[in-house]
């Protein structure tokens, strides 16, 4: 097991010091890079799965790679993928009014006006070996590597933003951005491998797979029906969960900072035999509920206070018809576990908590789906409850880190920034392994490092527990 230390941390102690990136040289104004041929001019509907309040941001990915790959070749390759892509080279605007009016921006679509993709081109003073060194964990000097497009609101920054950045020893930083409305992760990786295959095979007419537009298929009912419960939208009354305000509180008391754990297949498979014989599971369920174990012990909440675990599932092939193939929009729901923290964390024994991440998602079916996307038109502008909750992302296992654009593939991929939802990263080189990434307050970072490493490793956590507690206080 890898595991990341936090900055700040003493000699004496495991860590990799974040590095801090000088300022990019622009080789000068961003260009927009429109589709190489006029797409077709409409306004494409985004489903109420596109559509939610807490979407509307960017996701944004960083690639490392060891050699460079030509400017020129890349907008070349940009115009002809986005032929295909044509929304991401559109706008996003409120239905019945500008961007950035606040009334008009409760239903989004986006104008497929082919304004183009927002490029820039930049060099740093910068090796691909020192960005290696520190490559694990990702600070707010990344965030230098992409460019910022002034606006007034999410609306108003374009769908797709690219930056390329030459590197000091012949490697190249590219770090794109793309609007969380109009795609998920599923439907980025889809975007980067089409990019990727006609920038390593110029002249390719045909991509890998071709892209489905229409969002058609995830519309409300005419007459809204919520047929089934959605704990995950759902906040408890202050009486039914008085410390509800405890970790709200907590991670807004103090600076966050990230901690970065690799599980290797190794010890991802202990975590799966902790539950059998009398549970088989799978990689992520059993990884989702050490992680949420984890989370909740070096948070210390009150036992009484109901916590949540809130995970993307991806619900393509689970809708009646599945989705059609190539369908980049957002395919997901939340899935969610709910306890309270005492009994997650009670006991050696993780079977309980992994039954909760089970049973949340067996109850992802079409007819959940849909009772999701009319609650969704019923309540607009609902968001999730994140008063108690940790929420996983997963990046892992949709190929991300297996994007090639003609020169290998990257040494490094990952976010620009770390938050405090969760993230489960691919590792480059090892399909099985898993890095864990997630943003804790700053005086439990090491406990949360601890719980995370260790709790597996020892014959009783309350043992385990009490030897860490002894360490901190210098006994």
């Amino acid at each position: 097991m890898v595991v990341v230390g936090r900055m700040g941390q003493g000699e004496g102690e495991a860590m990799v010091k974040s590095i801090e990136i000088p300022e990019c040289r622009y080789a000068g104004e961003p260009t927009l890079v429109r589709p190489r041929s006029n797409p077709p001019r409409h306004a494409l509907y985004l489903s109420n799965l596109d559509d939610q309040k807490f979407l509307r941001f960017s996701i944004k990915y960083l690639y490392l790679f060891k050699r460079s790959v030509s400017a020129e070749s890349l907008r070349a390759s940009l115009a002809r993928v986005l032929e295909d892509y044509y929304p991401l080279a559109g706008r996003l605007r409120g239905c019945g009014g500008e961007a950035g009016d606040a009334a008009a921006e409760d239903k989004l679509v986006v104008d497929c006006n082919g304004e183009g993709a927002v490029f820039a081109e930049a060099s740093v003073d910068l090796t691909v070996e020192e960005f290696v060194e520190a490559s694990a964990r990702p600070n707010r000097s990344w965030r230098k590597l992409l460019y910022r497009v002034d606006a007034q609101s999410f609306v108003g920054v374009p769908p797709l933003v690219v930056q390329v950045t030459n590197l000091s020893c012949g490697g190249m930083i590219l770090c794109v951005s793309f609007s969380h409305c109009l795609c998920d992760g599923v439907g980025t990786a889809q975007f980067l491998h089409a990019w990727a295959h006609c920038t390593a095979k110029p002249g390719a007419e045909q991509l890998p797979v071709s892209p489905f537009h229409s969002r058609r298929m995830l519309r409300p009912h005419c007459s809204p029906s919520v047929a089934f419960p959605h704990s995950e939208f759902a906040t408890p009354a202050p009486q039914e969960n008085p410390s509800a305000g405890y970790l709200s509180q907590l991670l807004q008391s103090q600076p966050l900072v990230p901690v970065c754990v690799t599980f290797r297949p190794a010890e991802v498979l202990q975590l799966k035999r902790n539950c059998v014989p009398s549970l088989k599971c799978t990689s992520f369920e059993a990884l989702a509920a050490h992680v949420w174990r984890a989370w909740v012990r070096c948070l210390d909440p009150p036992p009484v206070l109901r916590v949540k675990l809130l995970f993307s599932i991806n619900v393509r092939k689970q809708m009646c018809p599945p989705l059609p193939a190539g369908f980049y929009g957002n395919g997901f729901v939340l899935g969610c576990a709910e306890t309270t923290a005492g009994q997650l964390v009670s006991g050696t024994n993780p079977r309980a908590a992994v039954k909760l991440v089970q049973a949340a998602k067996k109850r992802v079916d079409d007819g959940y789906v849909r009772s999701m996307v009319d609650l969704l038109e019923e309540r607009r502008g609902t968001r999730p409850d994140l008063s108690a909750s940790l929420v996983i992302s997963q990046w892992s296992k949709l190929g991300l880190e297996e994007v090639d654009f003609g020169e290998g593939v990257p040494l490094h991929m990952g976010p620009m920034t770390s938050e405090i939802y969760c993230l489960f990263l691919p590792v480059v080189g090892d399909l099985h392994a898993f890095t864990v990434l997630v943003s804790v307050p700053e005086a439990v970072a090491s406990k949360f490092e601890y719980c995370m490493k260790d709790v597996w490793e020892r014959e009783g956590e309350e043992d385990g527990m009490r030897d860490y507690e002894r360490v901190e206080m210098g006994i």
